[in-house]
């Protein structure tokens, strides 16, 4: 029976670990990256991204 709440502590603790490295990961991009996400992507063109980086700065 100790061995079934061993193995529950453990997957608790496993989630737990789990969820606190994802939060970490999920960092906020700053607007530049953003723009320069869209840029890649092809969402925006040359002059939409020129002139939106500008107004950035």
């Amino acid at each position: 029976m100790w061995i079934i709440w061993v193995l529950v502590i453990g997957v608790v603790v496993w989630l737990l670990f789990a969820i606190s490295r994802q939060d970490r990961s999920l960092k906020t991009a700053s607007p530049k990256e953003i723009l320069d996400g869209r840029y890649a992507r092809g969402e925006i063109d040359d002059e939409t991204y020129e002139r939106m980086k500008k107004e950035l700065e």
